[in-house]
């Protein structure tokens, strides 16, 4: 039995996570999810949009996810490696080389990521609609329903 692990937040879920967990289960017989609690997240320096508590029972309603455990500090993989009896570490190619120092314990594998799509990607995109500017915005809507008359 081979098992294995990945590292996330996994907040705003979109194709690239779930991507990463079905090609992160075809290493391995079980797959282990850690995801960062909202606490950890902070330290980070992060601020999460979806609570843990959700995000933990969105990763764990994926077919390709057999465990999902919190993620707590930078420190914990090395115990969870142990605890968990993993063979395969494996994270997003971003982070290639650093967490090679894994490799004393388990096989480290950094795989790449879905093109075109983060959640930092998502982020920004949103932050764009609260800089709209409300009158052009108006104006658009207004040409939008002159034209629609008129094809009417």
């Amino acid at each position: 039995m081979r098992r294995v692990i990945t590292y996330g937040t996994f907040d705003m879920f979109h194709i690239g996570h779930l991507n990463l967990l079905k090609r992160a289960k075809t290493l391995g017989d079980e797959l282990v999810v850690a995801i960062s609690t909202d606490a950890f997240n902070e330290l980070k320096g992060k601020k999460t949009l979806i609570p843990f508590e959700e995000r933990k029972q969105i990763v764990e309603a994926i077919k390709y996810v057999d465990r999902v455990i919190p993620e707590e500090s930078w420190e914990q993989k090395e115990k969870d490696i142990k605890e968990y009896n993993i063979d395969i570490f494996t994270m997003g190619d971003d982070w290639s080389g650093k967490f090679d120092f894994l490799q004393e314990q388990c096989e480290v594998i950094y795989l790449s990521r879905t093109e075109d799509i983060s959640t930092t990607s998502l982020k920004e995109n949103l932050k764009s609609f609260y800089n709209i500017d409300v009158e052009g915005l108006k104006k658009a809507m207004e040409t939008i329903d002159s034209m629609v008359k008129v094809f009417r």
